[in-house]
């Protein structure tokens, strides 16, 4: 049995993630509110789980190395900047970082690199993503994590080659282009749509959440995997061995 840590405990995931520590059999030992320093309290922790957000990363990430635990950060609309901090932290500790902890998501995100990389460029990538209205960022993490798969495995840069918000005239598409369209509305938990588009024929790749708790078992499970690690930077794929 684990000790959890939660940064963000009192939001709508961190009381998910409270749940599924319980359902898992381990223990949810302390919580810090956005704002609080949870360095004193996290020495009491096997690992810390942190669904804050980006202005706390650095913080956080300063917390974890002092107490020497873990951290899983599930955190985001995360810039450059913080991806630097994260590898700065991931000497000292083990730090996994990811767009969405969903178990399935991870999968899909594996199964859009295979593809990307099997269909060529001839095949253009569109990706479509839904939540709820409350949702502040877009594109998603979890589009653009399935957008790095997809560019990774053709060998391009995605900031280069992403194209978002099309409006009015905006010319031929652009070879070797990976669109995003996003969509905003009701309670929708999360659903991602890769497409891939042929000469005359589609592939798409999906995946719906029906509710929030798909991401807290998966943050559970991270962090359970986590423990005991050595220092260095990790991600979800780590956890279901796909490497």
């Amino acid at each position: 049995m684990a000790q959890f840590g939660i940064i963000g405990h009192k939001g709508r995931m961190g009381r998910a993630i409270i749940d599924a520590i319980e359902e898992a059999g381990h223990e949810f030992c302390v919580g810090v509110d956005l704002g609080g320093d949870p360095a004193p309290l996290l020495g009491q922790c096997d690992v810390v789980v942190d669904f804050s957000s980006p202005e706390a990363l650095e913080q956080n990430l300063r917390s974890a190395k002092l107490a020497g635990i873990p951290i899983l950060i599930g955190t985001t609309g995360l810039e450059e900047k913080h991806f630097v901090l994260l590898s700065a932290a991931s000497e000292t500790i083990p730090v996994l970082q990811t767009g969405n902890t969903s178990l399935g998501v991870t999968l899909l995100a594996h199964l859009v690199r295979e593809a990307s990389a099997k269909l060529g460029a001839e095949w253009d990538i569109e990706i479509l993503e839904m939540h709820h209205r409350m949702k502040v960022d877009a594109p998603s993490g979890t589009a653009k994590l399935l957008g790095e798969a997809a560019a990774d495995a053709r060998g391009i840069d995605l900031p280069d080659n992403m194209e978002s918000g099309r409006h009015g005239q905006t010319g031929e598409r652009r070879e070797g282009a990976i669109g995003f369209a996003t969509l905003r509305g009701g309670t929708v938990a999360g659903e991602h749509s890769v497409i891939f588009a042929g000469k005359e024929e589609r592939l798409t790749l999906s995946h719906t959440a029906e509710d929030r708790s798909i991401f807290a078992r998966g943050a559970v499970r991270g962090a359970e995997w986590l423990i005991g690690k050595a220092p260095g930077r990790y991600s979800m794929n780590d956890v279901l061995g796909l490497g």
